[in-house]
This record gives C-alpha cells, structure tokens and sequence, in this order.
C-alpha cells in the first residue's frame, strides 16, 4: 500500500513539474520587455461611413514579429491614429488579440479582405505579469485585417459593422 501512495505521490509530483516547465515556456514566450517597437510604415487610411471619410495614420504591422508586439508598450496613441495589421491568409472566427504589455484602451475591428468592418470590440490594458493572465478578445468573424485605435474611436466618429476600411489614396480623397 504505501509503496502505491508512494508511486502516485512520484507521478503527481512529475505532473507538476511538466505543467511548471509548460508555464515557464509561455511566459517565455511572452516575455517581451514591453517596450515600444521602432515606427513601422505609417500610410493614409480612412473609414468610410454614412457618405463620411473618416482620415486615420497607421502603422503597417505585416509580420508575425510586428503583430506579436503590436501596441505594447506605448503609453499614447494620436487620435486620428491607428495599428494596421495585416494577414496573407484569413484568419478564423476564433482568432483574437490580447492586450498583454498594452497600457492604452483601445478599440479593434476586424476587416474581411473587401475592406468591409465584420466585428468591433472594445479591449482593456491586461496588468497581469504574465500572458497567461489576459483575457483574448476573439473576433467572432473571419478576417484578413484587424485595425486597432484608441479606445472610444469608433463610436465617437459613428463607425459600425458593414461599414469599410481603405488604405487607397482614391477612395479616402488623399
């Protein structure tokens, strides 16, 4: 009997210490130092919304490493601009983006590849010292582009699902 009590004891404690090793690798992966990523490519956009442009600044985040550090960091945000970031393939409904390191409410949308806002939601500054403490604000649609702006944006500039993005000079009258 003890000898049981002493191999379940064995086994519980190696469980433990592969979930700590498991955990210590996503904090790892986690441990950006929060500093803000060097300026990416900043390009003209606009919403389109009611027969309005709305003008807006962003910055391109096209690799994995950029949309990884994404806004992290950053103690403010211009009010007329934005965090682009860019998917070669759509992503799936389930996909969202967390505000770990992010000190700054923002609001996000997600955009199809015709420019058209699929979803909209607001995300909060994540204070837990690990990733694995944020919440994830999943889309809820699919979707090739996700541009995130100070928080209050898009309601205040009247800015909804259907309504669309463009990165071209035509369309935003630039």
């Amino acid at each position: 009997m003890s000898l049981q009590r002493t191999a379940r004891a064995a086994v519980r404690s190696l469980a433990l210490a592969v979930a700590m090793v498991a955990l210590a690798g996503c904090t790892v992966a986690d441990a950006s130092d929060g500093q803000p990523q060097p300026a990416l490519a900043i390009e003209a956009a606009c919403l389109l919304t009611d027969g309005r442009v709305v003008p807006l600044q962003v910055e391109v985040a096209v690799t994995d490493e950029q949309r990884q550090t994404g806004l992290m960091g950053r103690k403010t945000l211009a009010p007329d601009a934005g965090m682009l970031f860019v998917y070669d393939s759509p992503r799936a409904p389930d996909h969202g983006f967390w505000m770990f390191k992010t000190l700054i409410p923002l609001d996000i949308a997600y955009i199809d590849n015709a420019g058209v806002i699929r979803s909209i939601r607001q995300m909060y500054p994540c204070r837990a010292g690990h990733g694995v403490g944020c919440p994830s604000y999943p889309a809820g649609t699919a979707f090739t582009q996700a541009l995130e702006v100070n928080q209050g944006f898009f309601q205040d500039h009247n800015i909804r699902t259907g309504d669309r993005f463009s990165r071209d000079p035509r369309t935003c009258g630039l």
